[in-house]
């Protein structure tokens, strides 16, 4: 086993393209790293840059010690799982795992034992004598992690191999997969465009945006306190609402006003963001994830800390309930923000603006028994311990600094 360690490392291509761009990760010796981030934003260039498939324009590679910029694919001593299998339909599952092994002409009898463990690890001691067209889904990703776990490599390398599974299979096969890594212990770089998988799977999360790192941290970490607005609205399903707010002083306490709605922020957002207090009267970004909003009704709530809306949408999930609703405020729009919006698609973008010009659509996610009804009237209580700010300038989270500092 052995990490893998980015130094500066871009990716320029004859046009002049930067799809990675001076890009710094150190992933450790045996951890589970996901890069994750819009589609084209460079993680799966990032991985084929480790594989050897893509050249190195600049900067460093090491995996364990040694430098692989220029060490052929076949001697870095990775085994890579691609979202398409890359099965060989003519070959039993038993061929199709040991395909590697036999190319290095290792003795007949060590294949056969790394064959049976694998299979045995991966629950396909049934199939070993079937061709992959007679396998689920599911089963062909076992098999192609087979043939990577055969190999005993020093680091696995995974490009959206679940992407073309189906939900239910997905959310199985991801815990059977960072299970299966962490009983190995083999370092593993992971792509995903699926932040749910990312934050579900990995030991840290590297958030890519246009060829650059924007963030790397434990799933908590990023969800808890984004460096800036990108990885604040990428991080989270159903995504971050996002409004232009102004703090004031009131009643001796900051208040965020955005457009009719006041919310009491409260000491303890205070004292937890001191950074807030030098943005007194100037314009924030103001940052609700759905799971800290809650209908009144169901919340012991002071009325200063609710937002006055109108239900647009609501949708029954049994233990919850998504509610749309329409505030008298206007959403946050910046570069980000529409890159994300363009990414997810505006329906699943908290902070929408309506098309007719009549305020802004959040999401929140309510409990099961709300009586929220469309078309009517909804207060709702806003969790301010958990509201996030972000400076419109900078775009960064504003914490422990003086200005917009992470």
């Amino acid at each position: 086993m052995a990490g893998v360690t980015f130094q500066g490392v871009s990716k320029i291509y004859p046009d002049g393209t930067r799809a990675v761009n001076d890009f710094n990760l150190d992933i450790d010796d045996g951890e589970f790293m996901v890069l994750v981030g819009p589609s084209g934003c460079g993680k799966t260039t990032a991985l084929r840059m480790v594989a050897g498939l893509e050249d190195i324009s600049e900067g460093q590679l090491r995996i364990g010690e040694r430098v692989v910029n220029h060490v052929p694919p076949r001697d870095r001593d990775i085994a890579m799982v691609f979202q398409s299998y890359a099965l060989y339909p003519h070959l039993s599952v038993y061929d199709n795992i040991a395909f590697g092994l036999k190319l290095k002409k290792m003795p007949k009898a060590e294949i056969d034992k790394r064959v049976q463990d694998a299979a045995l690890v991966l629950g396909l001691e049934g199939f070993l004598d079937k061709k992959p067209r007679a396998l689920s889904g599911g089963q062909r990703q076992r098999v192609a992690m087979g043939r990577a776990i055969v190999r005993e490599p020093a680091a696995f390398l995974m490009d959206e191999p679940l992407s073309n599974l189906d939900a239910k299979l997905r959310v199985q096969m991801r815990a059977e997969i960072a299970k299966l890594q962490s009983d190995l212990g083999t370092t593993t770089v992971y792509v995903t465009h699926d932040q749910v998988e990312a934050m579900t799977m990995g030991d840290r999360v590297a958030v890519m945006r246009k060829g650059e790192l924007q963030q790397v941290a434990a799933p908590q970490e990023l969800y808890d306190r984004p460096l800036n607005l990108f990885v604040g609205g990428f991080i989270g399903s159903p995504a971050m609402n996002l409004l232009e707010a102004t703090l004031e002083r009131a009643n001796g306490g900051l208040t965020a006003v955005a457009g009719s709605q006041r919310v009491a922020l409260g000491q303890e957002t205070e004292s937890a963001r001191p950074a807030l207090r030098s943005f007194d009267g100037r314009p924030v970004i103001l940052g609700i994830r759905p799971e800290d909003l809650e209908d009144a009704e169901l919340a012991d709530a002071p009325a200063e800390r609710t937002l006055s809306g109108k239900v647009q949408l609501t949708e029954a999930l049994g233990s919850e309930v998504m509610v749309h609703f329409v505030v008298d405020a206007k959403p946050a729009i910046t570069d980000e923000v529409r890159e994300l919006q363009k990414d997810a698609g505006t329906t699943e973008m908290g902070g929408a603006e309506q098309t007719d010009g009549a305020g802004t659509t959040l999401v929140g996610r309510f409990g099961a028994r709300s009586k929220a009804r469309k078309g009517e009237p909804i207060k709702v209580a806003v969790d301010t311990r958990a509201l996030h700010f972000f400076d419109p300038e900078t775009g960064l989270g504003i914490y422990d600094g003086t200005k917009g500092d992470a």
